[in-house]
């Protein structure tokens, strides 16, 4: 199926957030989204809510419940839109796609982003002390990528967490992996981010650095200062005596 009729669909779904945005002339402070997608890739349905670019919830059919991002976040209140409310917008949000796809494919372009994607420590780095590294992917469209991740070439999945697509204010997606790593020298871990049904990846890549340890640094810190120290003293011994020739002289 063409991603021409996905693209529309999930456009009727961001409608309402542009046209919130746009009741002043002013730019909102804030933006608080709810953003329903369905397509023929996995996920096949995907409901989130977002306060800026921060996911706050998101939907999980199977159970018919919201499921916070965070722990700690208080339960969305289930009056506000009913679980069956959400699964009959799921069946429209489904036939409109096929109606939609069987209109399009072939007329309109694939409508296609270029994930980008970035690895980075939770904490600052250090060697042999337990951390974890996140991989942020950017700019998904559709919201179908599968990320997998590589320490020096072998596979590794222990581990591993992925976070839900969470929309963005571009008509994209962002997404989240997780690996707990403890780095040490020589390293080097890979993300991969692979869109469904294609052979090209977008790799992103992270090493520990070599450090110079504490002890090292505070040695090499207070050897220099002595010796500054020392010049200094012998500067001042011979400018005195610079200054007893003259004065006899």
């Amino acid at each position: 199926m063409g991603a021409a009729g996905e693209s529309g669909v999930l456009v009727a779904g961001l409608l309402w957030v542009a046209l919130a945005a746009a009741v002043t002339d002013e730019p909102p402070v804030h933006t608080l989204a709810e953003v329903l997608f369905c397509q023929p890739a996995m996920p096949s349905l995907g409901l989130a809510l977002a306060f800026d670019a921060d996911q706050l919830f998101w939907f999980d059919f199977p159970g018919s419940r919201w499921t916070p991002h965070l722990p700690d976040l208080p339960p969305w209140p289930p009056t506000l839109e009913s679980p069956s409310q959400l699964l009959r917008d799921a069946t429209l949000c489904q036939d409109l796609r096929r109606s939609l796809t069987a209109l399009t494919t072939g007329v309109l372009p694939e409508s296609k982003g270029i994930p980008m994607a970035d690895v980075f420590p939770v904490r600052p780095p250090a060697l042999g002390e337990p951390n974890t590294l996140v991989c942020m992917v950017e700019n998904i469209f559709p919201p179908a990528v599968e990320i997998n991740w590589q320490l020096d070439g072998v596979p590794v999945t222990q581990g591993v967490t992925h976070t839900q697509y969470t929309p963005t204010d571009d008509l994209a997606f962002v997404r989240f992996s997780y690996l707990p790593v403890t780095p040490a020298a020589g390293d080097v871990y890979t993300c991969i981010v692979t869109r469904e049904g294609e052979n090209a990846s977008v790799i992103a890549y992270w090493a520990p650095q070599n450090p110079v340890p504490s002890e090292v640094l505070e040695t090499a810190l207070c050897g220099a200062a002595m010796a500054l120290g020392i010049l200094l003293a012998l500067l001042g011994i011979a400018m005195i005596l610079l200054a007893r020739r003259s004065s006899h002289g």
